[in-house]
């Protein structure tokens, strides 16, 4: 279930710019689970990387850091 919760925040993410600011502040996994609860979304950093995994590096950069290559420190490949 919490799994979905990821999946939603993504798809958020790339819907409201306001979320997508906050949530490029995270530095690493935990921090971004840590922002993303503070917005209503709950899950932990493995059901956060199970959903990048379905994601292409470009949709992830689009979603995390637009414009710039993934960011790495939250999503090594």
């Amino acid at each position: 279930m919490t799994e979905h919760n990821a999946a939603r925040l993504l798809k958020a993410v790339q819907q409201d710019q306001a979320l997508k600011e906050k949530m490029k502040a995270a530095s690493d996994p935990e921090a971004f689970v840590k922002l993303a609860a503070q917005n209503g979304y709950y899950f932990t950093a493995a059901e956060l990387l199970s959903e990048l995994d379905k994601l292409s590096e470009e949709k992830i950069a689009s979603i995390i850091n637009p414009g710039m290559a993934p960011r790495h420190h939250i999503y090594p490949r």
